[in-house]
């Protein structure tokens, strides 16, 4: 090997090992202990793609530990001040230990962890709904644990008499402020704790990050500054002691203190930290960059009308122009071409007039391509292609015509459907044996919601060794039954498949009319060519048990409760899915969902 080729490699190597696991970048470019503004600003939006994508319940234990934490600095303050006699700067000498104490924790607070998902939002790759859940959520818990750690201190005996007195004096100082007043210090404050996020995301090692928010946070007591977290649980001090009214502190103290906050963060935020940054600052952050902005009704109203997030790299954005009247999404994170998804979709796709199938190759960003940054997009996605090279021949082989799209994201389960609804698919075909994408749904927000109110039909393939020789279909009446009879038809007239019907009724009495039902439920399905089979045991898995151990394939529809979620939460618990060695299909097709249940239904 040359110099020039071992130069070549060994930069190579430091400069993937000098990026972060999200892809930021962990050195500057042009001085490796120095960042530019663009490259802040990248470090920025990966650590906002973590916030802006964790779940509910994530951030609001993250925020319940942080408003906690508050009662620290609210503790040392008043008890610093108390032993000092009020001396201004001796008094705020540990008052930002709560601060730094979330910081370094890595918890939620609300200003200085809800201000990078602006930057996304700013982008449009991220709806302005999707950043109010994040501001709301981190809100309430910090919220929540201020008042467990206000009532620690008022009831707990933590404060000497005396401390209590200043407590007490302290916080009725702030709510006899006026609001205007109250307006600008807390603008003044949002500004400061915005000034903190840039330079802590601009900072190499831990200890500059003590320094830097050390200070900035002293500056809040010392400039008689306020922090709505913290004046928040200096009123619920006062309700908890009695000498406070609930009601007028939260009008007249802390929502004029809670607007100045979040006005001054973003504006800071807005006009002197974005502006600042050059315009291939999104071309590093996300592949083809402003190419894949959310449109402007999507950012004002996020998932009621199209996505709330744009994910790293997503090929399918380009392909909205979709092919053939019938679409099949098929969603995979290890193509294999011997897949049965790829036997079912492309069994079902040739059964169809011009219907066309989609692979799509689903990559989360903590895969093996975590070390993603904005400039790897081509080489990711022309690694997928390869991919599923051998998979889209094998769809094809059925005479169909096969996409393959690529899709790098924080939300691996959760985008399937996004697709799926962007591109108005009318099936989605997936593997249940595909691990990583199910884990994925279970940390996933929002994602029992989303599944209750699937965009289009849904087939899971429970996949031994694909079989579809012969096919039982056991039969209720529901429009999941009718997505099964679709499959059905398809294995009939495309691979010559025996299909058997099975009724389950509750006693040998409603057999007559159970045989009546199945027969009619044969001929308005087109399968009257079908067997069938009538049992009157009324145990409907025993039932489907037996009769499958004489089957290769089973085709499963879902109850009123649905299949996804409960796969998803892996409480789904059939015995003929479990004990039974053969190839299992579910099926389930998206139900109505009303106005109020769409506008109201999520967090």
């Amino acid at each position: 090997m040359n110099d020039a080729d071992r130069s070549e490699g060994e930069n190579s190597v430091r400069d993937a090992v000098e990026r972060s696991r999200s892809g930021a970048p962990a050195a500057g470019r042009v001085l490796r202990d120095r960042f530019s503004s663009d490259e802040v600003f990248q470090r920025i939006v990966a650590a906002a793609d973590e916030e802006i994508t964790a779940g509910s319940r994530e951030l609001f234990f993250s925020g319940l530990a942080a408003g906690f934490a508050i009662t620290i600095t609210f503790l040392l303050y008043v008890s610093l001040t108390a032993a000092t006699d009020g001396a201004p700067v001796l008094s705020a000498l540990l008052y930002p230990i709560g601060f730094i104490y979330i910081i370094i924790g890595g918890y939620q607070l609300y200003t200085e962890n809800t201000l990078p998902p602006v930057a996304l939002t700013l982008e449009r790759l991220a709806s302005i709904p999707a950043l109010l859940r994040n501001w709301t959520v981190v809100l309430i818990a910090n919220f929540v644990g201020g008042i467990a750690g206000a009532a620690a201190l008022a009831w707990g005996g933590i404060l000497s008499p005396e401390t209590a007195t200043v407590a007490t004096h302290i916080a009725e100082k702030g709510i006899q402020t006026g609001s205007l007043a109250l307006f600008s210090k807390a603008a003044f404050a949002g500004f400061i704790v915005a000034g903190v996020v840039w330079v802590e995301y601009a900072a190499r090692d831990t200890i500059s990050r003590l320094v830097v928010v050390y200070l900035a946070f002293l500056s809040i007591p010392i400039g008689g500054l306020f922090h709505v977290v913290v004046s928040f649980t200096e009123l619920m001090y006062l309700v908890f002691t009695g000498t406070g009214a609930l009601t007028v502190g939260l009008v007249e103290f802390v929502l004029p203190v809670l607007l100045g906050n979040t006005a001054g963060g973003v504006f800071l935020v807005t006009i002197v930290n974005y502006f600042q940054t050059s315009e291939t600052r999104l071309e590093t952050a996300r592949f083809e960059g402003a190419k894949r902005q959310l449109s402007p009704r999507e950012w004002l109203f996020g998932s009621l009308v199209g996505r709330s997030y744009v994910p790293l790299v997503d090929t399918t954005a380009s392909a909205e122009a979709t092919e053939g009247p019938y679409q099949i999404l098929v969603p995979v994170s290890d193509p294999s071409p011997d897949a049965g998804i790829v036997t079912l979709a492309g069994t079902i796709a040739a059964n169809r007039p011009e219907a066309t199938v989609t692979l799509v190759h689903v990559v989360p960003t903590y895969d093996r391509h975590s070390g993603y940054r904005g400039s790897d997009g081509d080489q990711i996605v022309a690694e997928s292609t390869a991919e599923l090279e051998e998979m889209r021949r094998a769809v094809e082989s059925h005479g169909v015509t096969c996409r393959t799209s690529t899709v790098v994201t924080h939300r691996s389960f959760e985008e399937i459907f996004g697709i799926a609804e962007r591109r108005g698919s009318d099936l989605v075909v997936m593997e249940r044996s595909d691990n990583r994408l199910w884990a994925s749904g279970r940390a996933e927000r929002h994602v029992s919601e989303l599944t209750s109110s699937i965009p289009c039909d849904v087939l899971v393939v429970d996949d031994q060794d694909f079989d579809a020789s012969r096919v039982v279909l056991p039969v209720v009446d529901n429009p999941h039954a009718e997505l099964n009879a679709m499959v059905a038809r398809a294995l009939r007239d495309e691979l010559a498949t025996e299909i058997t019907l099975l009724h389950v009724v509750d006693n040998p009495e409603r057999l007559d009319r159970g045989e009546q039902f199945l027969a009619n439920w044969a001929v308005d399905n087109d399968l009257e060519d079908a067997n069938r089979i009538v049992d009157d045991t009324g145990v409907v898995e025993d039932a489907i048990e037996r009769v499958a151990r004489r089957h290769s394939l089973v085709l499963i529809g879902a109850t009123e409760r649905g299949l996804l979620p409960r796969l998803i939460k892996d409480s789904l618990h059939f015995d003929v899915i479990t004990e039974v060695d053969r190839t299992v299909v579910l099926a389930e097709r998206p139900t109505k969902r009303s106005l109020r249940q769409r506008l109201f239904g999520r967090l």
